[in-house]
């Protein structure tokens, strides 16, 4: 496939590891090819110990994921983004009970435009990363539609594959339908069970080359992430990365 995407991978998915030897696990995922790596919220090391380690590993910072950037949190996020050097960061989770009803999830994309106003004052682009309870009906509307609605287009998407699947959609439809606004993807693989124990790409019930093909104009990275696993993670990002490039799906360093 030409055109391929560069491959990080979001760190959260190695968090018990790097608790316990964040370098030693860092230099691992350089060592394994992955050209980047996405931060997470509470990672166990400084912020600038951290961005001097990526840069000496040369490993890119496409995105990070940060707590919403409300009063109490605006500095942090801003730190974060400063250490990093980013353009982008990205609200990771809102509750499920934001996207119960339809005035509901109104409101919440009310706070993420208010959220992305901020960020843009500051030279930043806000996105959100979904989990399942975003995606489904309500009242016979498409929850997905009216967040497209709602979002200003300044507010950017980082697709989580697998969860729009679990919650009911068809993941390439999303992807078609988001276009450009989702420039960052989210691959994992697993049973699409929300409670159920996740696989490295290529091991479950996604269709992975199937994403990578509808996102191959729109998005700028693919960024593999395992919430959980059965097997050993770091062994199963390692096998995510391999089915990747190996397939052609993807661009590492090796």
């Amino acid at each position: 496939m030409s055109n391929l995407k560069p491959v990080a991978l979001q760190l959260y998915s190695l968090r018990e590891a790097l608790a316990e030897d964040f370098e030693g696990i860092v230099r691992q995922v350089a060592d394994m090819g992955y050209v980047g790596v996405e931060p997470y919220g509470g990672m166990p090391a400084g912020l600038e110990y951290s961005a001097a380690l990526f840069k000496e590993l040369d490993l890119q910072v496409p995105n990070s994921h940060v707590a919403f950037p409300d009063e109490e949190n605006a500095d942090a996020v801003l730190a974060i983004a400063a250490a990093y050097g980013l353009d982008r960061v990205c609200v990771a989770y809102m509750p499920a009970s934001e996207f119960e009803t339809v005035d509901g999830i109104k409101r919440t994309c009310e706070k993420l435009n208010r959220a992305g106003q901020f960020a843009a004052d500051n030279g930043l682009q806000l996105g959100y990363h979904n989990h399942w309870w975003e995606y489904k009906q309500l009242n016979g509307i498409a929850t997905l539609d009216l967040i497209l609605a709602e979002l200003e287009d300044s507010v950017f998407l980082e697709l989580d594959t697998y969860w729009a699947q679990v919650g009911g959609l068809d993941a390439i439809e999303v992807l078609k339908q988001m276009g450009a606004r989702a420039p960052l993807i989210h691959l994992k693989d697993g049973p699409l069970d929300p409670q159920g124990d996740m696989t490295a790409l290529g091991g479950g019930k996604m269709d992975v080359p199937g994403i990578v093909a509808a996102s191959a104009e729109t998005a700028d990275w693919h960024i593999v992430e395992l919430d959980r696993c059965a097997t050993d993670m770091l062994e199963a990002v390692r096998e995510s990365y391999t089915y990747l490039t190996a397939n052609g799906l993807a661009r590492g360093k090796i």
